[in-house]
């Protein structure tokens, strides 16, 4: 099992910076992937970026140049650096872990706002 931990959620104004912490325990392998997906209301829940063991992200087209996702594979920590926020970043926020079987760990959501 492998348990996720999520910070840093909370309300900002557009334009303005947040900073998304995982913290993962338990089970953790060195190959994997960790990252986030974010969920509106009414909406499905969506991919916002990705980050192999390795340090090789992936993003979403609507947050590439604004968000930057990074880790520490010492302290099994994801980071998601969210910049010129805007209102349509509203959404909970999810911590991803998926092992190297493709078996998938959820963190309880962070709560992140951008008022207009």
């Amino acid at each position: 099992q492998v348990q996720l931990v999520e910070s840093g959620g909370g309300l900002v104004q557009a334009g303005g910076s947040l900073r998304l912490s995982c913290a993962a325990s338990g089970s953790i392998f060195s190959i994997n992937l960790m990252g986030w997906y974010r969920q509106a209301p009414g909406k499905q829940r969506e991919l916002v970026a990705v980050i192999t063991s390795g340090g090789t992200p992936n993003y979403a087209d609507s947050v590439k140049g604004r968000f930057t996702i990074s880790r520490d594979n010492a302290k099994n920590t994801v980071y998601l650096q969210m910049s010129s926020l805007k209102p349509e970043d509203t959404a909970v926020y999810y911590c991803n872990y998926k092992n190297a079987w493709g078996k998938d760990y959820w963190g309880q959501g962070t709560q992140v706002t951008v008022s207009s």
